[in-house]
């Protein structure tokens, strides 16, 4: 006899159904696990055992050989151990024979019978409702696998023993409920910066159409504190992005105590990071640092500081959305859907172009540093800004700045509005203008005769290219929609020219 549990395996967020078979024949005793298991499925075969030693079972003097099928599926992680365990428990009449139809297992267990929790529990409910599964997982992520369906059956238990109960009618397991990580403090306000008035409209700008923002400016002018402050003004997420953000999340193992963030991801990666943590890779092919900011902000401070290889592996999934993690014998894609920020400094020393300061190397010491970035990578980049030394008068007499909750109801106002537009066109209400193909943002943000003018003129002048071209379109479109206005103006366009003119510098050295 053959005993089953049905459980999965990761590719990507994608769970991919796997059937685990059990079966217990005479032969020489012992436990043998085939279908492409990697080490930490190998592995089981010894914590499976220690666990049914520990809750009461023993092993039988027999063969017993473990099927993951499909058999040339790469299986990988130590969340088998539990299907393995009840499958196995089922073969041997511990548990009834039919209690694991309809149901997905995962889990991991320890020598003493508990079950320990694992990564990638959202996703594995959200493809067992799909297909009409209830779940039975570890219970501190019972709280995450909730949010799958209210009316899902769920079975979260503490060890093997609970589970055995469950199945008998000595104890009843309750249902968990979905949970929301409460925010460990208030985000930082936007009222916090004095001055750099021309910062805190691009950063505006950047949250009310999703651009990607470059500042550059010496040491200690607030590059970092206004990248801070960029989540105070994001709209919330909606339930569909919550989900996206939480999948990733959950696969990547840093959802704790199964509760949901509400907040936009902001990840902020050291320079010395590499290219497998910033877009993804390792053995396993984990999510990196680009798909961890998906629908939230990835602020790269110190962008000169980063490797090249490793900026420039942030090009493709700027342009596309996601990251396509290839290997020998598998292909991973991860969504990443960024905004991206980043600070630098002018040159090396930090102060060029500053009143009064002179570069030891000259010239050199700004060309060189800013070369580090390819012309590729800064023409994705919507936005850039000239942040200044902020002055002695604007620490000591600040003028009143507006706070976070002001600017943020104007960039929901801009979003509401991208929203309704692509709605109506049949697309998703989560688009945002930076996300626009070109076709589509030349249909919506076609600019009057004056704005064509000047468009043209500065074209020519400047040598824009197609994707800068696009790309001032966008940023046009984000500032018509802060102003409730229809169509791109001549004004909308000099403005989004300008934040495009500020970093030819920056182009011209790369």
């Amino acid at each position: 006899m053959v005993a089953r549990a049905r459980t999965v395996a990761f590719q990507g967020v994608e769970a991919v159904a796997v059937d685990v078979q059990v079966m217990v024949a005479p032969g020489k005793m012992g436990m043998q696990i085939v279908g492409l298991p990697d080490k930490a499925v190998a592995e089981s075969r010894d914590r499976v055992q220690a666990a049914l030693h520990a809750s009461g079972l023993s092993m039988p003097p027999k063969k017993v050989t473990i099927n993951l099928a499909p058999a040339d599926l790469p299986k990988e992680g130590s969340h088998f151990d539990l299907p393995i365990a009840l499958g196995l428990m089922a073969a041997l009449g511990a548990i009834p024979s039919d209690a694991l139809q309809g149901f997905v297992v995962l889990g991991e267990l320890s020598l003493d019978g508990m079950i320990a929790p694992v990564a990638g529990v959202l996703p594995a409910a959200m493809a067992a409702n799909a297909e009409s599964f209830g779940l039975i997982c570890p219970a501190e992520c019972g709280s995450e696998a909730a949010w799958a369906d209210p009316e899902m059956p769920i079975i979260a238990a503490r060890s093997l023993v609970q589970v055995a109960n469950h199945f008998r009618g000595t104890q009843t397991i309750s249902r968990p409920e979905p949970a929301v990580r409460s925010p460990s403090g208030d985000l930082p306000d936007l009222a916090d910066i004095k001055g750099q008035i021309v910062a805190k409209r691009a950063l505006e700008i950047a949250a009310a159409g999703g651009h990607n923002l470059l500042m550059v400016g010496p040491p200690g002018s607030g590059k970092s504190m206004l990248a801070q402050r960029l989540p105070s003004i994001l709209p919330a997420l909606t339930p569909r992005e919550l989900l996206e953000v939480s999948m990733i999340a959950s696969v990547a193992g840093e959802l704790g105590d199964g509760k949901l963030s509400d907040r936009r991801p902001f990840r902020a990666p050291h320079h010395s990071a590499s290219m497998a943590a910033m877009v993804g890779g390792g053995v396993r092919a984990r999510p990196g640092e680009v798909s961890l900011a998906h629908r939230g902000v990835l602020f790269l401070d110190e962008f000169p500081e980063f490797s090249p290889v490793v900026l420039d592996s942030l090009r493709q999934p700027l342009e596309s959305g996601e990251c396509a993690i290839a290997r020998a014998n598998h292909r991973v894609t991860y969504p990443a859907k960024i905004q991206l920020v980043a600070a630098m400094n002018p040159c090396r020393c930090g102060m060029a172009g500053e009143p009064g300061h002179t570069c030891a190397r000259g010239p050199r010491c700004a060309a060189e540093y800013q070369a580090r970035i390819s012309g590729p990578l800064l023409d994705r980049i919507d936005l850039r800004v000239d942040v200044p030394a902020v002055s002695a008068s604007d620490l000591i007499r600040p003028a009143p700045a507006e706070c976070s909750a002001t600017v943020k109801a104007r960039v929901t106002r801009a979003r509401a509005l991208q929203a309704q537009r692509y709605e109506t066109m049949g697309l998703s209400p989560a688009m945002t203008n930076a996300q626009c193909s070109a076709a589509l943002i030349e249909s919506v943000a076609g600019p009057d005769d004056a704005g064509i003018k000047l468009l043209r003129d500065a074209a020519d002048q400047m040598r824009f290219s197609a994707r800068a071209y696009h790309r001032i379109l966008k940023v046009a479109r984000t500032l018509a929609d802060l102003d409730g206005a229809e169509t791109v103006g001549r004004l909308h366009l000099a403005e989004a020219i300008s934040y495009r003119s500020a970093g030819e510098r920056l182009s011209a050295a790369a």
